[in-house]
């Protein structure tokens, strides 16, 4: 049952992953309909990442009150219900209406659904499961893509995308009593129960004062950085910086997603193998080496070398950091903890990027390299600190 269980929360997060790139992909289309200009659509994409981040903060006490399985069928619910609108809305202003259910759904269910998984499932589940979002975020557009070449038009994706949801609402609705049962069959590795609602023993501002939960928060903001990153400026340095056609610097972005997807279908098994620190240790590594074959003068082929082995890099270091929270702070804080640390994850992808863009515009896209560097050594130090604090810890106990 434990394993059939799985089968759902990867479902879930293939929905999670479904509409993420949609706004971006469908853009140019729905801003001609809405007559709005060009920079509208970051407008939705913050009020989205804005109520993505409210939702993840009050995650843990919205789980100690209505349970992990509950939650997630009723943030399921609201984002289709959004992405109804979407598909249905007559002018802009509605879409930034609809932003905010949109993002309070995405955000809570992507933290319970992370916790639900750090608490009751081994390592190389939490891989797969961010896998499985990869997956979602590739289906997406080429839905997209494939329904506008039939000749219909944007809101057709969105229908789509609103349809998937719907099917896994009635699926929520069905397994709904599985969640409790599940977690009895497959307990909570760090106390033996199946208590859902660990959250409500730990308020946010008690977990701040855990130590080392502000870094773990800094180190989420800093592996966002990179990323998101990369996502919105990767195909622009490619053009602007190697020269590189616009058709061939597409590639590079789907080279990165194709990395990530890969590697964490990798790292899945390598958990087996490795502990979430060694992984989190090659990630980092990897990133590196992906910006040294960005840095090495050559033509197309090293470029999206560069870009797979960025994606590659990210691939273990979100979810082996998601598994490792209960570790590193304790099952009691793990569920406020785990929202904090989405709720800065969020953080970093709405801001870093767009920072990096008003540096470039004062200076040049050849600075991408660089700023990736930083923020991947920003997360190494941060994880330095983190296990040096944990070691002590061990140390003291």
């Amino acid at each position: 049952m434990a394993t059939g269980f799985l089968v759902v929360i990867y479902l879930a997060f293939i929905s999670l992953g479904l509409p993420d790139p949609m706004l971006g992909a469908a853009w140019p289309l729905m801003q001609v309909d809405f007559g709005a200009p060009l920079e509208a659509a970051g407008v939705v994409s913050m009020v989205i990442s804005g109520g993505t981040i409210l939702s993840s903060l009050l995650s843990g006490r919205l789980i100690a009150r209505f349970g992990n399985g509950r939650l997630t069928l009723f943030s399921v619910m609201l984002t289709a219900a959004a992405l109804v609108g979407f598909a249905l809305a007559p002018s802009f202003g509605w879409l930034v209406v609809l932003a905010v259910p949109y993002g309070l759904g995405g955000g809570a269910v992507d933290a319970a659904l992370n916790n639900y998984v750090a608490a009751h499932y081994e390592s190389r589940h939490m891989s797969w499961l961010h896998a499985f979002w990869g997956v979602g975020t590739m289906i997406g557009p080429m839905a997209l893509s494939a329904l506008i070449a039939g000749g219909l038009s944007w809101r057709s994706g969105y229908w789509a995308v609103a349809g998937f949801q719907t099917m896994l609402v009635l699926i929520l609705i069905f397994t709904l009593p599985l969640w409790g049962k599940v977690a009895k069959l497959n307990p909570n590795k760090f106390t033996g129960e199946a208590d859902e609602a660990q959250g409500s023993r730990v308020t946010i501002p008690q977990a701040i004062k855990i130590p080392g939960v502000k870094l773990a928060m800094l180190a989420f903001l800093f592996y966002c950085g990179v990323e998101t990153t990369v996502m919105l400026w990767g195909a622009s340095y490619l053009i602007q910086m190697r020269g590189i056609d616009a058709a061939t610097a597409a590639q590079g972005s789907a080279a990165f997603f194709a990395g990530i997807t890969a590697g964490r279908i990798l790292s899945g098994f390598l958990t087996m193998k490795l502990s979430n620190k060694r992984l989190i240790w090659l990630g980092v590594a990897g990133i590196i080496v992906g910006v040294a074959l960005l840095l090495i003068p050559g033509g197309a082929g090293l470029a999206m070398a560069g870009f797979f082995m960025l994606g590659l890099g990210c691939a273990p270091i979100f979810p082996c950091m998601l598994h490792e929270t209960p570790v590193r702070f304790g099952i009691a804080a793990s569920q406020t903890v785990m929202g904090m640390q989405t709720a800065t994850a969020y953080t970093g992808s709405t801001l870093l990027p767009p920072l990096l863009g008003v540096i470039a515009s004062c200076v040049s896209l050849q600075i991408f390299p660089f700023v990736l560097l930083g923020y991947a050594l920003a997360l190494g130090v941060c994880t330095a600190c983190i296990n040096r604090n944990l070691a002590r810890k061990g140390a003291g106990a």
